[in-house]
């Protein structure tokens, strides 16, 4: 059944306000496009009650902008009415793109100013919506989720002032670790997997895949996502093996202990076609090295599959790689920014999740289950018989 002919079995929470800021424009603008298709295509008895009031309309985007002044400080603007709106924000934290001026020189955005300009947003809703979500797919400082001596929980401060402000549910992908979401254990919390959109997208690509343990394997390049690569390796029937880096306690190298090796834990990858799980590429050093020792270990073609792909120090190590043949595909999400160089590169797969956030979206609305969405065992499935049948 095509998603467009979906029964509509409850009333909308309120009307749909998408509300992308500058960071996620051009992601908000393609979720915008799935539900004002969908919407206009679904029929239903009821879309012309007062409870449908503005269900069908050409698009959901509701203007807002956060200029700034020339101290650098800034303000949010919502520039329509949202009175009793059901509200998404999308932010693109990593969006290192976009630019300032501070004192007349030119300041890249940081984390922290896009997470300011959220702020700023919901505070200019000034408690008038509905319901407000924020859909922040690289959930801010996720990467420090847990104490070890004297630092901050920074991530675990972030959810509580959302919800302070007034957030309802915070939708995030692959969260570095999705117990922060102790933190607000009263309000919505999802944390969701793009597992069924990277095999889609590989599958696509590549023609000649045998999906079964005798050919591939799933591979986590540290013991940390290893419950990501599990997951991954259960849905596709593989093996699955891993690496733990060997460090050395006694030096701190660029604040941090050097890495002395990396150890293969699992069976042989000789002849197999390998897929490297992970939930971010940063500066891609530790995914490339698990490349080498995979190649060193002689399996046959190497994939890398991230939700996240900052590329931090560029994209030259991933071209030597590729052009000396030990990386074959490198699959990120388009949840984050993405360097138009990248976009370019003969062995990258851009995977888009418009849909898929489109489609979350759509069920919060209606207050339907998220349940099928989070847990894609039966579409892998049906995916992977059409592609064994020699379906396309």
């Amino acid at each position: 059944m095509l998603y467009e002919e979906k029964q509509i079995e409850t009333i909308p929470v309120g009307p749909l306000g998408l509300i992308p800021l500058k960071s996620c424009e051009g992601l908000g603008k393609k979720v915008d496009a799935w539900l004002a298709d969908w919407r206009n295509e679904r029929e239903s008895e009821h879309k012309t009650t007062i409870a449908f009031a503005g269900y069908q309309r050409d698009s959901y985007i509701i203007g807002s902008r956060t200029p700034r002044f020339g101290s650098g400080e800034a303000k949010g603007e919502i520039l329509e009415s949202v009175r009793g709106d059901d509200l998404y924000i999308m932010v693109d934290v990593c969006n290192y793109s976009l630019t300032y001026s501070l004192n007349g020189m030119v300041n890249h955005m940081s984390p922290d100013d896009h997470y300011q300009d959220l702020k700023r947003v919901i505070a200019a809703v000034g408690g008038k919506a509905r319901r407000i979500n924020v859909i922040m797919p690289f959930l801010y400082e996720s990467r420090q989720h847990k104490r070890t001596g004297r630092e901050s929980l920074d991530c675990s401060l972030v959810l509580r002032e959302l919800v302070g402000m007034g957030v309802e549910n915070i939708i995030t992908f692959d969260a570095h670790d999705p117990r922060v979401q102790n933190a607000i254990p009263l309000k919505g919390f999802e944390t969701v997997q793009p597992t069924y959109q990277f095999i889609k997208h590989l599958l696509m690509h590549e023609k000649d895949l045998r999906i079964d343990s005798g050919h591939m394997m799933v591979i986590s390049p540290d013991e940390g996502g290893m419950n990501r690569a599990v997951f991954f390796a259960n849905v596709l029937g593989l093996d699955l093996g891993m690496f733990y880096k060997r460090r050395d306690y006694t030096r701190v190298v660029n604040g941090r202990n050097p890495i002395v090796a990396h150890e293969f834990l699992g069976t042989s990858v000789e002849g197999k076609d390998v897929i490297i799980v992970d939930d971010m590429i940063s500066s891609g050093e530790s995914m490339l090295d698990t490349a080498k020792e995979l190649k060193r270990r002689k399996a046959r073609k190497v994939f890398v599959c991230t939700t996240f792909g900052l590329f931090t120090s560029g994209l030259k190590k991933f071209d030597e790689y590729y052009e000396n043949g030990i990386i074959d595909r490198v699959l990120t999400t388009n949840l984050v920014y993405q360097m138009p160089e990248l976009l370019s590169r003969p062995y990258y797969i851009d995977v888009d999740m418009s849909k898929y956030i489109a489609l979350i979206i759509d069920n919060l609305n209606h207050d339907s289950s998220l349940s099928e969405l989070l847990n894609p065992t039966g579409r892998i499935n049906r995916l992977l018989e059409k592609y064994r049948a020699g379906e396309r």
